[in-house]
């Protein structure tokens, strides 16, 4: 079958392509060096719409390579490039399409087309160049690899192979080209470790210095420079070396490196990352079309299996879903917020304080019991701008700014009087939370929104006793603030459209992702993460060895285990969230003696770091008093996830969040919790988990899974 007839009927199955041209301009090279043909990938004037490939658009790519391919043969051209239109190069496959598709042979000529069309660049019979102008991801980065040269934009504000990342591997190229390219450690960076390192982007400079671009230039006359470089490369003025390629034990370093990795991160439990690394092995031998078969039915594989549909479906979620939120009122009802009171200056407040800082760029005002802490927690604003200005993040100007913009104050009155929204972050307690918001009430504006960033307290409560309960929300921001995205807003009992609107649009400004949720016990992380941990600590409480009961949960590839997860959130923290909760569903949820006798010897967590890795604590295993109720691996993942899943089914019947795609997301972005899980309700779907429990499914057909 020819490409054209390949790309035919693979375009059948992409009805909603948002279709990439390929337009060829010519040019004249400076210094006499020729006549030049420039591809210029482009989907439209919207310059903020990324450029992908589906079958139609490889199917224009295919033709443009026809007519210089023509040329090239007749001698009209000196050689061919490609490029993007501006700020983006193309950012790789059209995942719309392939969440559609059906069929494994649907998928394996997905990978095919995108072999044949991108191998055309590198068998023409004149050189070719690929000039990176702008983001470049995933097929983006394959079809410069097959290009002879490469430039690259110091501009260029992502790059990357993110496809293990969402449950695939770099298919068209990438797991054979690039270690060929820049040897099989640099590869194994680029592919596995950034891409389960929360899908982590290169910059410009990065790119050229990991060799992946033979130049760099300056993104304002980038492509200028680039068609000079060109000509002198043509001409023979510049001579692009590359280093020699280690093919021996090195390579082999590389991909137990790489498995390595990937066993720290999904503990085999997600299976992109190893095809990819077994592909990667085999590319050793330098055979590319044995890496591009390869690749081709990895890519067909994975496609048709959970983890990509998971993958793709929590993408989704974080671009779309996220970016409008289930169930927020109408955004004209905001209103402006011109300056914030944090009541509060220990170190979540002063992160708080910081980010509103930051985002806002308007005065911001802290307060506590006395001087100390208030100055303690403006130091720390102060130290963190100057962190910001000595890493060039900000210029000294704004550094300035900033810092006059933050004060502390002792009196509520002289701080708040004039405050569009105060948020508290004091401790822990219902009744501390009332007398601050009552104090505030009693000097801030009437328009003023309360906002309180309790963990589990009820919101409705904290409000009850104010004249105007209908301006308090819950926001509730996860540790650290500066880096999980998730935003829990919560609408109170009376919290009214025009309170919870200002909340939303301050969330937006604050580049966070805010979901709705209902005023219930610990709101959606908690809940599920204390059911979670509730259920590991009760077996070890039962006499189930600590390491088999963290173990047990390993296949689900969280990004760390359920007592590290403890040490980070703090023993006491998980301790008083526990308490809560037993008091709200005491059928459910249980305090363990063994939790609260840590917490009152003190310790931090449950293991001790001496050796490097985790291991039991001496004294903590001096404190728990186990049952005799051992369980196995098996049993103890059953228990956890059958008691996660009954805790989502209840959660959903009760409306704390309008879909199980709300639980997905904020697990995703306020817990860590791995793309390819799709968050956790694919996963509970996919393993019968949802049906043995609740006796369905959360998601429909075809949503994070093949379609029916």
């Amino acid at each position: 079958m020819s490409t054209t007839e390949l790309l035919k009927g693979a375009a059948e199955l992409f009805p909603d392509e948002v279709v990439t041209s390929a337009h060829v301009r010519h040019l004249d090279l400076p210094f006499g060096a020729g006549r030049f043909a420039l591809i210029t990938l482009d989907n439209g004037f919207d310059h903020t719409k990324p450029t992908t490939f589906g079958p139609q658009s490889l199917a224009n790519l295919n033709t443009a390579i026809d007519q210089v391919e023509a040329e090239a043969a007749a001698g009209d051209i000196v050689g061919v490039g490609i490029t993007g239109k501006p700020f983006i190069f193309a950012v790789g496959a059209d995942l719309k399409g392939v969440e559609l598709l059906k069929e494994h042979k649907d998928a394996l000529a997905i990978g095919k087309g995108g072999h044949e069309v991108f191998k055309r660049l590198s068998g023409l019979a004149v050189p070719t160049f690929a000039y990176y102008n702008g983001a470049a991801m995933g097929g983006g980065v394959e079809v410069g690899l097959h290009c002879k040269y490469r430039t690259v934009s110091k501009a260029l504000p992502a790059f990357s192979l993110p496809e293990v990342f969402l449950g695939l591997v770099p298919g068209w190229g990438g797991c054979t080209i690039l270690p060929n390219l820049i040897g099989a450690d640099k590869a194994v960076s680029v592919i596995i470790e950034n891409s389960l390192n929360q899908n982590k982007q290169l910059k410009g400079q990065q790119v050229f210095d990991l060799g992946i671009a033979d130049a760099i230039f300056e993104g304002a006359d980038f492509l200028e420079q680039s068609l000079i470089w060109t000509a002198n490369v043509l001409k023979g003025d510049i001579e692009v070396e590359r280093p020699v390629i280690d093919r021996g034990e090195a390579w082999d370093q590389a991909v137990a490196k790489g498995r390595f990795i990937a066993d720290s991160k999904v503990h085999g439990a997600a299976p992109a990352a190893y095809r990819a690394l077994d592909i990667i092995a085999a590319a050793k031998n330098g055979d590319l079309q044995q890496g591009y078969d390869a690749e081709d039915k990895a890519l067909a594989d994975l496609i048709m299996g959970g983890e990509l549909r998971a993958g793709i479906y929590a993408f989704n979620l974080v671009q779309k879903r996220g970016k409008r939120p289930a169930g927020a009122p109408d955004k004209n009802l905001a209103r402006p917020v011109t300056k914030v009171g944090v009541v509060g200056a220990g170190l979540m407040a002063s992160q708080l304080a910081l980010l509103f800082l930051r985002r806002l760029e308007v005065p911001v005002v802290l307060t506590d019991i006395d001087q100390e802490r208030v100055d303690k927690g403006v130091g720390y604003v102060h130290a963190e701008i100057e962190k910001l200005l000595g890493k060039g993040r900000i210029n000294q100007d704004k550094a300035n700014r900033l810092k006059a913009l933050v004060s502390g104050v002792l009196d509520k009155a002289e701080g708040f009087s004039d405050a569009d929204f105060v948020i508290e972050a004091v401790f822990e307690e219902i009744g501390v939370k009332q007398q601050v918001f009552a104090e505030v009430e009693a000097v801030a504006p009437a328009h003023a929104i309360f906002a309180t960033n309790t963990s589990s307290l009820s919101v409705s409560e904290m409000a009850s006793k104010l004249k105007n309960p209908e301006r308090v929300v819950g926001f509730h921001f996860f540790n650290p603030v500066a880096v999980l995205p998730l935003l829990e807003i919560v609408r109170g009992e009376k919290t009214d459209d025009a309170s919870l609107a200002t909340a939303f649009a301050v969330a937006k400004k604050l580049k966070k992702t805010a979901v709705l949720t209902k005023d219930a016990p610990a709101f959606v992380v908690n809940r599920i993460l204390t059911r979670f941990m509730g259920e590991i600590q009760n077996v070890i409480d039962e006499g189930t060895p600590v390491e088999v009961a963290e173990k047990a949960v390993e296949p689900l590839g969280l990004p760390m285990s359920p007592l590290v997860l403890l040490e980070l959130v703090g023993p006491a923290i998980g301790l008083h969230v526990s308490e809560t909760l037993n008091r709200a569903f005491p059928d459910r949820f249980t305090v363990s003696p063994n939790l609260a006798a840590v917490v009152k010897a003190g310790k931090r967590g449950f293991y001790v770091y001496d050796s490097g890795k985790p291991e039991l604590d001496p004294e903590v295993a001096a404190l728990l008093k186990q049952g005799d109720s051992v369980l196995t691996e098996e049993q103890v993942r059953d228990r956890v996830l059958d008691a996660v899943a009954q805790e989502i089914g209840l959660m959903l019947d009760e409306g704390v969040v309008a879909e199980a795609q709300d639980i997905d997301l904020c697990l995703i972005t306020g817990a860590g919790w791995p793309f390819h899980l799709g968050g956790i309700t694919p996963y509970l779907d996919r393993e019968g988990v949802s049906e043995r429990v609740n006796g369905k499914k959360f998601l429909a057909p075809g949503v994070a899974s093949v379609p029916a």
